[in-house]
C-alpha cells in the first residue's frame, strides 16, 4: 500500500527558538503586537510504501528519530494517510 505522511517538527516548549524570536520582532515593527509567540518548525511530507498502517507508521518514526528531527532539541508529530 501507498501512505503519505505530514510530518511536523517543532523545536521542544522548554528551549529558545531563535528563528522565532527574530519572527516576532519583526511582526512587532510591522505593528502586529497582538501575536504572543512564534515558533518556527519544519514540515516534511513524505510518500512511502508499507504493507500495512502499522509498518508505514513505524517507518515514519524510524525516519523521525534517526534523521528527520533531532530528539534532544525537537520533537515531531503526524498523520498518515493510504492513498
Amino acid at each position: 500500500m501507498k501512505f503519505t505522511a505530514e510530518i511536523d517538527i517543532m523545536p521542544h516548549t522548554e528551549l529558545l527558538d531563535p528563528q522565532g524570536k527574530a519572527v516576532m520582532l519583526g511582526l512587532e515593527h510591522l505593528g502586529l503586537e497582538q501575536v504572543s509567540d512564534v515558533r518556527i518548525g519544519k514540515h516534511i511530507r513524505l510518500q512511502l510504501e508499507a504493507e500495512n498502517e502499522t509498518a508505514a507508521a513505524q517507518k515514519v518514526e524510524e525516519a523521525c528519530k534517526k534523521l528527520l528531527a533531532n530528539m534532544i532539541m525537537e520533537s515531531f508529530s503526524y498523520r498518515l494517510t493510504a492513498n
